[in-house]
Protein backbone atom coordinates (compact mmCIF):
# COMPACT_ATOMS: atom_id res chain seq x y z
CA UNK A 1 0.00 0.00 0.00
CA UNK A 2 1.74 3.20 -1.29
CA UNK A 3 0.73 6.68 -0.83
CA UNK A 4 0.19 8.13 -4.33
CA UNK A 5 -0.65 11.93 -5.60
CA UNK A 6 0.44 11.47 -9.01
CA UNK A 7 -1.51 13.77 -10.66
CA UNK A 8 -1.96 16.52 -7.93
CA UNK A 9 -1.00 19.42 -7.48
CA UNK A 10 -0.06 20.81 -3.56
CA UNK A 11 0.25 24.33 -2.18
CA UNK A 12 2.18 24.40 1.09
CA UNK A 13 2.52 27.74 2.76
CA UNK A 14 5.73 28.85 4.48
CA UNK A 15 7.16 26.16 2.41
CA UNK A 16 10.41 27.39 2.78
CA UNK A 17 10.18 27.06 6.40
CA UNK A 18 11.97 23.83 9.00
CA UNK A 19 8.65 22.33 8.42
CA UNK A 20 7.38 23.41 5.06
CA UNK A 21 10.86 21.89 2.72
CA UNK A 22 10.45 18.91 4.52
CA UNK A 23 6.69 18.92 3.73
CA UNK A 24 7.12 19.90 0.26
CA UNK A 25 9.65 17.03 -1.02
CA UNK A 26 7.25 14.48 0.49
CA UNK A 27 4.86 15.22 -1.27
CA UNK A 28 6.92 15.51 -4.47
CA UNK A 29 8.05 11.71 -3.62
CA UNK A 30 4.80 10.79 -3.20
CA UNK A 31 4.27 12.39 -7.09
CA UNK A 32 2.64 15.18 -6.29
CA UNK A 33 3.69 18.61 -8.01
CA UNK A 34 4.30 21.44 -5.57
CA UNK A 35 2.99 25.30 -5.54
CA UNK A 36 5.94 26.68 -2.91
CA UNK A 37 4.70 29.71 -1.30
CA UNK A 38 6.64 31.59 0.65
CA UNK A 39 6.63 35.22 2.15
CA UNK A 40 9.78 37.17 1.97
CA UNK A 41 12.72 33.97 1.32
CA UNK A 42 12.95 34.15 -2.15
CA UNK A 43 16.30 32.52 -2.23
CA UNK A 44 15.09 29.47 -0.22
CA UNK A 45 12.04 29.29 -2.12
CA UNK A 46 14.24 29.19 -5.35
CA UNK A 47 16.81 26.34 -4.14
CA UNK A 48 13.38 24.20 -3.03
CA UNK A 49 11.96 24.98 -6.52
CA UNK A 50 15.20 23.15 -8.36
CA UNK A 51 15.19 19.85 -5.36
CA UNK A 52 11.36 19.80 -6.30
CA UNK A 53 11.74 19.62 -10.04
CA UNK A 54 15.13 17.61 -9.56
CA UNK A 55 12.69 14.55 -8.00
CA UNK A 56 10.36 14.62 -11.87
CA UNK A 57 8.03 16.67 -10.31
CA UNK A 58 6.78 20.08 -11.46
CA UNK A 59 7.21 23.07 -9.16
CA UNK A 60 6.39 26.82 -9.02
CA UNK A 61 7.48 29.32 -6.73
CA UNK A 62 4.86 31.89 -5.69
CA UNK A 63 5.09 34.87 -3.19
CA UNK A 64 2.09 35.89 -1.15
CA UNK A 65 1.34 37.31 2.48
CA UNK A 66 -1.23 35.20 3.96
CA UNK A 67 -2.78 37.38 6.00
CA UNK A 68 -3.98 39.62 2.95
CA UNK A 69 -6.61 38.17 1.28
CA UNK A 70 -6.11 40.45 -1.64
CA UNK A 71 -2.32 38.96 -1.76
CA UNK A 72 -3.81 35.37 -1.82
CA UNK A 73 -5.94 36.05 -4.84
CA UNK A 74 -3.01 36.75 -6.71
CA UNK A 75 -0.95 34.13 -5.50
CA UNK A 76 -4.56 31.82 -7.28
CA UNK A 77 -4.66 33.65 -9.97
CA UNK A 78 -0.70 32.95 -10.43
CA UNK A 79 -1.02 29.62 -10.32
CA UNK A 80 -1.54 28.10 -13.51
CA UNK A 81 -2.74 24.60 -12.09
CA UNK A 82 -5.29 23.18 -10.24
CA UNK A 83 -4.84 23.01 -6.85
CA UNK A 84 -5.96 19.79 -5.03
CA UNK A 85 -4.12 20.09 -1.77
CA UNK A 86 -3.48 22.92 0.31
CA UNK A 87 -1.17 22.60 3.44
CA UNK A 88 -1.55 26.03 5.45
CA UNK A 89 1.73 25.70 6.99
CA UNK A 90 2.84 29.40 7.74
CA UNK A 91 2.80 31.46 10.37
CA UNK A 92 4.46 34.44 12.19
CA UNK A 93 6.96 34.05 14.40
CA UNK A 94 7.29 36.40 17.97
CA UNK A 95 8.66 36.01 21.13
CA UNK A 96 6.34 34.51 23.80
CA UNK A 97 5.62 35.59 27.03
CA UNK A 98 2.69 35.96 29.71
CA UNK A 99 -0.68 37.22 29.12
CA UNK A 100 0.12 40.12 31.06
CA UNK A 101 3.54 40.89 28.99
CA UNK A 102 2.73 39.50 25.85
CA UNK A 103 2.04 42.71 23.16
CA UNK A 104 -1.25 43.11 21.95
CA UNK A 105 0.29 42.94 18.06
CA UNK A 106 0.87 39.48 18.76
CA UNK A 107 -2.41 38.56 19.64
CA UNK A 108 -3.44 40.46 16.12
CA UNK A 109 -0.70 38.54 14.05
CA UNK A 110 -1.38 35.32 15.26
CA UNK A 111 -4.96 35.69 14.24
CA UNK A 112 -4.33 37.12 11.05
CA UNK A 113 -1.61 34.16 10.26
CA UNK A 114 -3.56 31.25 11.92
CA UNK A 115 -7.35 32.01 11.79
CA UNK A 116 -7.55 34.45 8.74
CA UNK A 117 -4.92 32.67 6.69
CA UNK A 118 -7.45 29.50 7.08
CA UNK A 119 -10.26 31.68 5.83
CA UNK A 120 -8.32 33.30 3.16
CA UNK A 121 -7.19 30.01 1.73
CA UNK A 122 -10.79 28.20 1.83
CA UNK A 123 -12.07 31.23 0.46
CA UNK A 124 -9.58 31.22 -2.53
CA UNK A 125 -9.36 27.52 -3.06
CA UNK A 126 -12.09 25.38 -2.04
CA UNK A 127 -14.39 26.11 -4.95
CA UNK A 128 -12.21 24.88 -7.66
CA UNK A 129 -12.05 22.05 -5.08
CA UNK A 130 -16.17 22.13 -5.15
CA UNK A 131 -16.33 22.21 -8.84
CA UNK A 132 -13.78 19.44 -9.33
CA UNK A 133 -15.55 17.26 -6.31
CA UNK A 134 -12.34 16.55 -4.82
CA UNK A 135 -9.78 18.32 -2.46
CA UNK A 136 -7.91 18.47 0.61
CA UNK A 137 -7.22 21.37 3.30
CA UNK A 138 -5.16 20.26 5.99
CA UNK A 139 -4.05 22.76 8.62
CA UNK A 140 -0.48 22.77 10.69
CA UNK A 141 -1.86 23.15 14.12
CA UNK A 142 0.17 22.02 17.11
CA UNK A 143 0.05 20.39 20.33
CA UNK A 144 0.39 23.54 22.09
CA UNK A 145 -3.85 24.12 21.75
CA UNK A 146 -4.23 21.69 23.97
CA UNK A 147 -1.49 22.32 26.72
CA UNK A 148 -2.38 25.80 27.32
CA UNK A 149 1.18 26.25 29.15
CA UNK A 150 2.25 29.65 31.02
CA UNK A 151 3.71 31.63 27.53
CA UNK A 152 1.49 30.09 25.44
CA UNK A 153 -1.40 32.74 24.83
CA UNK A 154 -1.07 34.40 21.65
CA UNK A 155 -0.15 31.32 19.57
CA UNK A 156 -2.79 29.13 21.34
CA UNK A 157 -5.47 31.30 20.81
CA UNK A 158 -4.34 31.71 17.21
CA UNK A 159 -4.25 27.73 16.84
CA UNK A 160 -7.44 27.01 18.86
CA UNK A 161 -9.05 29.51 16.28
CA UNK A 162 -7.65 27.80 13.25
CA UNK A 163 -8.82 24.71 14.82
CA UNK A 164 -12.44 26.11 15.06
CA UNK A 165 -12.49 27.11 11.09
CA UNK A 166 -11.18 23.59 9.95
CA UNK A 167 -13.86 21.48 12.19
CA UNK A 168 -16.98 24.26 10.53
CA UNK A 169 -15.64 23.57 7.19
CA UNK A 170 -15.26 19.54 7.37
CA UNK A 171 -19.04 20.15 7.91
CA UNK A 172 -19.79 22.39 5.06
CA UNK A 173 -17.51 21.25 2.34
CA UNK A 174 -18.13 16.98 2.68
CA UNK A 175 -20.58 16.72 0.38
CA UNK A 176 -18.16 17.43 -2.23
CA UNK A 177 -15.47 14.93 -1.47
CA UNK A 178 -13.16 17.43 -0.25
CA UNK A 179 -11.73 16.76 2.93
CA UNK A 180 -10.23 18.75 5.83
CA UNK A 181 -8.14 17.86 9.07
CA UNK A 182 -5.14 18.86 11.13
CA UNK A 183 -2.01 18.32 12.04
CA UNK A 184 -0.90 18.84 15.31
CA UNK A 185 3.03 18.59 16.04
CA UNK A 186 5.02 18.00 18.65
CA UNK A 187 8.28 19.82 19.46
CA UNK A 188 9.74 18.76 15.92
CA UNK A 189 13.58 18.37 15.50
CA UNK A 190 14.27 20.22 12.40
CA UNK A 191 17.70 20.88 10.37
CA UNK A 192 18.18 23.30 12.44
CA UNK A 193 18.83 21.04 15.64
CA UNK A 194 20.66 18.94 13.75
CA UNK A 195 23.25 21.56 12.43
CA UNK A 196 23.06 23.12 16.78
CA UNK A 197 23.00 19.41 17.67
CA UNK A 198 19.74 20.22 19.85
CA UNK A 199 18.01 17.07 18.91
CA UNK A 200 17.67 16.31 22.31
CA UNK A 201 15.73 17.88 25.63
CA UNK A 202 15.17 15.43 28.47
CA UNK A 203 12.92 17.32 30.08
CA UNK A 204 10.61 17.50 27.22
CA UNK A 205 11.38 13.82 26.66
CA UNK A 206 10.53 12.30 29.98
CA UNK A 207 6.73 13.60 29.68
CA UNK A 208 6.38 12.27 26.13
CA UNK A 209 5.23 8.85 25.98
CA UNK A 210 7.47 7.65 23.24
CA UNK A 211 10.31 9.35 25.59
CA UNK A 212 11.64 11.36 22.49
CA UNK A 213 10.93 13.98 20.19
CA UNK A 214 9.46 13.36 16.35
CA UNK A 215 11.01 14.49 13.21
CA UNK A 216 10.00 16.56 10.92
CA UNK A 217 9.82 13.35 8.23
CA UNK A 218 7.43 12.11 10.44
CA UNK A 219 4.90 14.71 10.25
CA UNK A 220 5.25 15.51 6.45
CA UNK A 221 4.79 11.58 6.58
CA UNK A 222 1.18 13.11 8.22
CA UNK A 223 0.59 15.46 6.22
CA UNK A 224 1.20 12.94 3.15
CA UNK A 225 -1.53 10.13 4.52
CA UNK A 226 -4.08 13.20 4.81
CA UNK A 227 -3.82 14.16 1.30
CA UNK A 228 -3.58 10.97 -0.31
CA UNK A 229 -7.04 8.40 -1.26
CA UNK A 230 -6.13 6.82 1.75
CA UNK A 231 -7.14 9.03 4.23
CA UNK A 232 -10.48 9.32 2.23
CA UNK A 233 -13.04 9.01 4.88
CA UNK A 234 -11.07 10.99 7.61
CA UNK A 235 -12.45 14.54 7.99
CA UNK A 236 -12.89 17.06 10.86
CA UNK A 237 -9.78 15.33 12.21
CA UNK A 238 -7.23 17.50 15.15
CA UNK A 239 -4.46 14.27 14.78
CA UNK A 240 -1.67 14.46 17.03
CA UNK A 241 2.19 13.75 15.48
CA UNK A 242 3.45 14.19 19.63
CA UNK A 243 4.34 10.71 20.26
CA UNK A 244 1.63 10.75 22.92
CA UNK A 245 2.63 14.06 24.60
CA UNK A 246 -1.05 15.25 24.12
CA UNK A 247 -4.12 12.77 23.76
CA UNK A 248 -7.75 14.33 22.62
CA UNK A 249 -10.36 12.96 24.77
CA UNK A 250 -13.84 11.63 23.97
Amino acid sequence: MNIDLSGKTALITGATGQLGRVMARTLANCGADIVIHYHSNEEKAAQLKQEIEALGRSAFAVQADITDFASVLRMKDAIANRVDIVVANAVVQYQWTTVLEQPLEDYASQFDSCVLQSVHLAKAFVPGMIANKYGRMIGINTECAMQNFPGQSAYVAGKRGMDGIYRVLAKEVGEHRITVNQVAPGWTISDRDRENRTERNESYEKGVPLRRRGTDQEIANAVAFLASDLASFITGAYVPVNGGNVMPTI
